[in-house]
Protein backbone atom coordinates (compact mmCIF):
# COMPACT_ATOMS: atom_id res chain seq x y z
CA UNK A 1 0.00 0.00 0.00
CA UNK A 2 0.89 3.41 -1.08
CA UNK A 3 1.54 6.01 1.95
CA UNK A 4 -1.27 8.22 0.56
CA UNK A 5 -3.90 5.15 -0.03
CA UNK A 6 -5.98 6.33 3.11
CA UNK A 7 -5.50 10.22 2.88
CA UNK A 8 -7.66 12.69 1.22
CA UNK A 9 -6.33 15.87 -0.10
CA UNK A 10 -7.62 18.94 -1.54
CA UNK A 11 -5.71 20.85 -4.19
CA UNK A 12 -6.54 24.20 -5.97
CA UNK A 13 -5.47 25.34 -9.27
CA UNK A 14 -6.08 21.96 -10.22
CA UNK A 15 -6.76 22.04 -14.36
CA UNK A 16 -3.00 22.74 -14.62
CA UNK A 17 0.48 23.19 -14.49
CA UNK A 18 1.63 22.23 -11.21
CA UNK A 19 -1.43 21.61 -9.34
CA UNK A 20 -2.49 19.13 -12.05
CA UNK A 21 1.12 17.69 -11.95
CA UNK A 22 0.58 16.72 -8.15
CA UNK A 23 -3.21 15.78 -8.21
CA UNK A 24 -2.43 13.18 -11.12
CA UNK A 25 0.45 12.44 -8.61
CA UNK A 26 -1.45 11.78 -5.08
CA UNK A 27 -4.28 10.01 -7.36
CA UNK A 28 -1.67 7.57 -8.98
CA UNK A 29 -0.43 6.51 -5.11
CA UNK A 30 -4.21 5.76 -3.76
CA UNK A 31 -5.09 9.43 -2.62
CA UNK A 32 -8.77 10.51 -2.88
CA UNK A 33 -8.62 13.75 -4.39
CA UNK A 34 -10.91 17.22 -3.97
CA UNK A 35 -10.10 18.93 -7.38
CA UNK A 36 -10.50 22.63 -7.20
CA UNK A 37 -10.62 25.19 -10.42
CA UNK A 38 -11.95 27.66 -12.04
CA UNK A 39 -12.06 26.03 -15.48
CA UNK A 40 -14.47 23.29 -14.75
CA UNK A 41 -14.10 22.30 -18.31
CA UNK A 42 -10.83 21.12 -18.35
CA UNK A 43 -11.15 19.43 -14.82
CA UNK A 44 -13.29 17.14 -16.73
CA UNK A 45 -11.09 16.87 -20.07
CA UNK A 46 -8.09 16.34 -17.96
CA UNK A 47 -9.62 14.33 -15.19
CA UNK A 48 -11.28 11.08 -16.64
CA UNK A 49 -11.52 7.05 -14.98
CA UNK A 50 -10.75 7.58 -11.99
CA UNK A 51 -13.99 8.99 -10.14
CA UNK A 52 -14.17 6.74 -7.52
CA UNK A 53 -11.30 8.63 -5.85
CA UNK A 54 -12.16 12.56 -7.63
CA UNK A 55 -14.35 15.02 -6.63
CA UNK A 56 -14.45 17.24 -9.59
CA UNK A 57 -15.27 20.88 -8.08
CA UNK A 58 -15.47 23.82 -10.30
CA UNK A 59 -15.25 27.42 -7.97
CA UNK A 60 -13.32 30.55 -7.74
CA UNK A 61 -11.22 30.28 -4.88
CA UNK A 62 -11.67 33.85 -3.88
CA UNK A 63 -15.14 33.67 -2.91
CA UNK A 64 -14.78 31.93 0.57
CA UNK A 65 -18.72 31.04 0.73
CA UNK A 66 -17.85 29.22 -2.41
CA UNK A 67 -14.16 27.64 -1.01
CA UNK A 68 -16.05 26.75 2.16
CA UNK A 69 -19.00 24.88 -0.02
CA UNK A 70 -16.30 23.28 -1.56
CA UNK A 71 -14.60 21.62 1.35
CA UNK A 72 -17.84 20.72 2.66
CA UNK A 73 -18.75 18.82 -0.17
CA UNK A 74 -15.29 16.85 -0.42
CA UNK A 75 -15.82 15.90 3.27
CA UNK A 76 -19.33 14.48 2.74
CA UNK A 77 -17.91 12.85 -0.01
CA UNK A 78 -14.79 11.09 1.65
CA UNK A 79 -15.59 11.92 5.56
CA UNK A 80 -11.99 13.66 5.93
CA UNK A 81 -9.39 16.02 4.38
CA UNK A 82 -6.10 14.98 5.85
CA UNK A 83 -4.16 18.03 3.22
CA UNK A 84 -4.65 20.84 1.39
CA UNK A 85 -2.10 21.98 -1.58
CA UNK A 86 -3.18 25.76 -2.59
CA UNK A 87 -1.56 25.81 -6.07
CA UNK A 88 -4.02 28.59 -7.84
CA UNK A 89 -1.75 31.23 -8.32
CA UNK A 90 -1.87 34.32 -11.11
CA UNK A 91 1.30 36.81 -12.09
CA UNK A 92 -0.76 39.42 -12.93
CA UNK A 93 1.06 42.47 -14.84
CA UNK A 94 4.91 41.96 -15.14
CA UNK A 95 7.58 43.77 -16.70
CA UNK A 96 6.80 46.81 -15.16
CA UNK A 97 8.24 48.96 -12.36
CA UNK A 98 6.31 49.76 -9.49
CA UNK A 99 4.56 53.02 -10.35
CA UNK A 100 3.02 51.78 -13.11
CA UNK A 101 1.32 48.97 -11.63
CA UNK A 102 -2.79 48.90 -12.06
CA UNK A 103 -4.28 48.90 -8.07
CA UNK A 104 -6.74 46.72 -8.98
CA UNK A 105 -4.64 44.01 -11.01
CA UNK A 106 -2.57 43.83 -7.48
CA UNK A 107 -5.62 43.31 -5.91
CA UNK A 108 -6.58 40.70 -8.08
CA UNK A 109 -3.31 39.22 -7.56
CA UNK A 110 -3.68 39.61 -4.08
CA UNK A 111 -7.08 37.93 -4.01
CA UNK A 112 -5.83 34.56 -5.62
CA UNK A 113 -2.38 34.07 -4.37
CA UNK A 114 -2.84 35.20 -1.18
CA UNK A 115 -6.45 35.28 0.11
CA UNK A 116 -7.64 31.99 -1.50
CA UNK A 117 -4.97 30.49 0.45
CA UNK A 118 -6.04 31.81 3.43
CA UNK A 119 -9.39 31.22 2.73
CA UNK A 120 -8.69 27.07 1.91
CA UNK A 121 -7.07 26.69 5.06
CA UNK A 122 -9.23 28.61 7.33
CA UNK A 123 -11.97 26.11 5.61
CA UNK A 124 -9.87 22.98 6.07
CA UNK A 125 -8.17 23.73 9.60
CA UNK A 126 -11.26 23.05 11.85
CA UNK A 127 -11.97 19.27 10.05
CA UNK A 128 -8.01 18.34 10.65
CA UNK A 129 -7.76 19.93 14.27
CA UNK A 130 -11.11 17.28 14.86
CA UNK A 131 -8.81 14.95 13.40
CA UNK A 132 -5.22 16.00 14.96
CA UNK A 133 -3.95 15.53 11.96
CA UNK A 134 -3.15 17.41 9.23
CA UNK A 135 -1.11 18.57 5.93
CA UNK A 136 -1.42 22.20 4.37
CA UNK A 137 1.06 23.28 1.58
CA UNK A 138 1.17 26.78 0.20
CA UNK A 139 3.15 27.02 -3.40
CA UNK A 140 4.81 30.15 -2.53
CA UNK A 141 7.60 31.49 -4.74
CA UNK A 142 11.53 32.51 -4.67
CA UNK A 143 9.87 35.66 -5.73
CA UNK A 144 8.27 35.63 -2.95
CA UNK A 145 12.00 35.68 -0.35
CA UNK A 146 13.75 37.90 -3.07
CA UNK A 147 11.61 40.31 -4.82
CA UNK A 148 11.46 40.13 -8.98
CA UNK A 149 12.16 43.61 -10.34
CA UNK A 150 8.68 43.75 -12.31
CA UNK A 151 6.50 41.59 -10.36
CA UNK A 152 5.31 43.46 -7.18
CA UNK A 153 1.93 42.24 -7.20
CA UNK A 154 3.57 38.96 -7.61
CA UNK A 155 6.30 39.35 -5.54
CA UNK A 156 4.64 40.97 -2.58
CA UNK A 157 1.75 38.46 -2.73
CA UNK A 158 3.85 35.59 -2.56
CA UNK A 159 6.14 37.30 0.35
CA UNK A 160 2.45 37.53 2.35
CA UNK A 161 1.69 33.71 1.93
CA UNK A 162 5.60 32.71 3.10
CA UNK A 163 4.47 34.87 6.17
CA UNK A 164 1.52 32.94 6.42
CA UNK A 165 3.12 29.62 6.62
CA UNK A 166 5.20 30.98 9.30
CA UNK A 167 2.28 32.20 11.66
CA UNK A 168 0.05 28.91 10.77
CA UNK A 169 2.71 26.54 11.50
CA UNK A 170 3.55 28.10 15.33
CA UNK A 171 -0.03 28.07 15.65
CA UNK A 172 -0.33 24.78 15.11
CA UNK A 173 2.51 22.72 15.93
CA UNK A 174 1.03 21.02 18.62
CA UNK A 175 -1.93 19.71 17.16
CA UNK A 176 -0.50 17.24 14.62
CA UNK A 177 -0.78 19.60 11.91
CA UNK A 178 1.57 21.01 9.59
CA UNK A 179 2.02 23.97 7.50
CA UNK A 180 4.28 24.60 5.12
CA UNK A 181 5.45 26.37 1.91
CA UNK A 182 6.98 25.98 -1.51
CA UNK A 183 9.16 28.35 -2.89
CA UNK A 184 10.02 27.39 -6.82
CA UNK A 185 12.32 29.42 -9.01
CA UNK A 186 10.90 29.05 -12.41
CA UNK A 187 8.92 26.32 -13.50
CA UNK A 188 7.82 25.57 -17.03
CA UNK A 189 3.95 26.10 -16.84
CA UNK A 190 1.47 27.32 -18.66
CA UNK A 191 1.20 30.37 -15.86
CA UNK A 192 5.38 31.26 -17.36
CA UNK A 193 4.56 30.63 -20.56
CA UNK A 194 2.09 33.73 -20.27
CA UNK A 195 5.11 35.61 -19.23
CA UNK A 196 6.97 37.75 -21.31
CA UNK A 197 10.19 36.06 -22.35
CA UNK A 198 12.58 38.58 -21.27
CA UNK A 199 11.08 38.33 -17.61
CA UNK A 200 11.41 34.37 -17.60
CA UNK A 201 15.18 35.22 -19.22
CA UNK A 202 15.68 37.77 -16.30
CA UNK A 203 14.20 35.02 -13.65
CA UNK A 204 16.16 32.10 -15.01
CA UNK A 205 19.50 33.71 -15.34
CA UNK A 206 19.66 33.66 -11.15
CA UNK A 207 19.32 30.26 -11.26
CA UNK A 208 23.28 28.64 -10.88
CA UNK A 209 21.78 25.29 -12.49
CA UNK A 210 20.63 27.85 -15.58
CA UNK A 211 17.50 25.83 -15.79
CA UNK A 212 13.71 25.97 -15.51
CA UNK A 213 12.86 23.22 -12.67
CA UNK A 214 10.46 20.62 -14.21
CA UNK A 215 6.67 19.96 -13.29
CA UNK A 216 8.00 16.43 -11.67
CA UNK A 217 10.22 17.61 -9.27
CA UNK A 218 7.83 20.17 -7.98
CA UNK A 219 5.23 17.45 -7.86
CA UNK A 220 7.72 14.96 -6.42
CA UNK A 221 8.65 17.49 -3.50
CA UNK A 222 5.27 18.84 -2.68
CA UNK A 223 4.48 15.01 -1.89
CA UNK A 224 6.76 14.47 0.31
CA UNK A 225 6.18 17.57 2.14
CA UNK A 226 2.31 16.58 2.80
CA UNK A 227 3.65 13.02 3.45
CA UNK A 228 3.12 11.15 7.21
CA UNK A 229 6.62 10.74 7.21
CA UNK A 230 7.47 14.41 7.06
CA UNK A 231 6.09 15.02 10.61
CA UNK A 232 9.11 17.53 11.95
CA UNK A 233 9.08 20.25 9.87
CA UNK A 234 6.49 22.84 9.82
CA UNK A 235 6.33 26.80 9.57
CA UNK A 236 9.13 26.29 6.47
CA UNK A 237 9.58 27.47 3.00
CA UNK A 238 10.95 24.45 1.16
CA UNK A 239 14.04 25.65 -1.39
CA UNK A 240 13.48 24.43 -5.21
CA UNK A 241 15.40 26.64 -6.52
CA UNK A 242 18.35 25.17 -8.77
CA UNK A 243 20.65 26.92 -6.23
CA UNK A 244 19.09 30.34 -6.27
CA UNK A 245 17.76 30.31 -2.74
CA UNK A 246 20.22 29.91 0.20
CA UNK A 247 18.18 30.63 2.82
Amino acid sequence: MSSFSTQVAIITGAASGLGLVIAHKLLNEGASVGLFDLNEKALNEEFVGNLDKEELIGLDVTDEQQVEKGVARVVERFGKVDILINCAGITGTTGIKSHEVDTMNLKKVFDVNFMASYYTSKAVLPYMLANHYGRILHIASIAGKEGNAGMLAYSASKAAVIGMTKVQGKEYAETGITVNALAPAVIRTPLVDAMPESQVKYMTDKIPMKRCGTLEEAANMAAFIVSHENSFTTGFTFDLSGGRATY
